[in-house]
């Protein structure tokens, strides 16, 4: 059986995120950043984030269940993972670190999401800007779109009133999960910066938290 729960990101994951950044700024479909990361740059990143700006990630458990069982956010809804593990209610119960891997409950992180500051200045403090990156073998499989959902509920929790994002018109897969999770198009900056010596037009989207 296979499944996977949502957590806090420690600094233990600062390997696992930096990765799965990476593959998201070769692939040229997510971020207009070129520079490579590296593990210690991402866990300087970590660090210095502040409690109303988390990073969340995505971990992935594949085993037999035994006993008792608790349910687990899945790509198809719920499925049921060990006692501890964490459930659909409550996704950070125990909040157990990447480091907790054993033999029998093999954990990867496979996908990392985060509010982040759209701009220091005071007026903008009820805005959060959204990070969502899937390790390539993930995406499409529904791991976006439940870090999302948590993304809008740490959000609420933490007195933001709206979530934006940029996205590149190309990503189709990305536009279809946004809208479907409630982010509508503000508009379109053209040539907003370069990839590869061409230029790239990012589209801004945006979600209400009290709608």
């Amino acid at each position: 059986m296979t499944s996977y729960r949502l957590r806090l990101a420690t600094a233990s994951d600062a390997e696992a995120i930096c990765r799965i950044y990476n593959e998201g700024i070769e692939d040229r479909v997510a971020t207009l950043e070129t520079e490579l990361r590296t593990p210690d740059e991402r866990r300087q990143w970590l660090a210095n984030r502040s409690p109303r700006h988390p990073v969340i990630v995505a971990e992935f458990a594949e085993f037999v269940v035994a006993g008792s069982v608790r349910p687990a956010l899945t790509e198809g809804g719920l499925k049921q993972v060990r006692p501890g593990s964490g459930s659909a209610d409550n996704p950070f119960a125990d909040n157990p670190s990447a480091d907790s891997r054993s033999a029998d409950n093999p954990l990867g992180v496979i996908a990392w999401a985060s509010l982040n500051v759209f701009n220091a200045r005071e007026c903008y403090r009820f805005v959060a800007d959204i990070s969502v990156y899937v390790e390539r073998s993930w995406r499409g499989k529904g791991v976006g779109r439940a870090l999302l959902e948590k993304l809008t509920e740490l959000g609420r929790q933490h007195g933001f009133h709206k979530l934006v994002l940029s996205a590149f018109p190309g990503n189709a897969g990305g536009m279809a999960l946004y809208a479907k999770s409630g982010f509508r198009t503000v508009g379109i900056y053209h040539e907003q910066g370069q990839l590869d010596g061409k230029w790239v037009d990012t589209i801004v989207m945006e979600k209400l938290l009290s709608a």
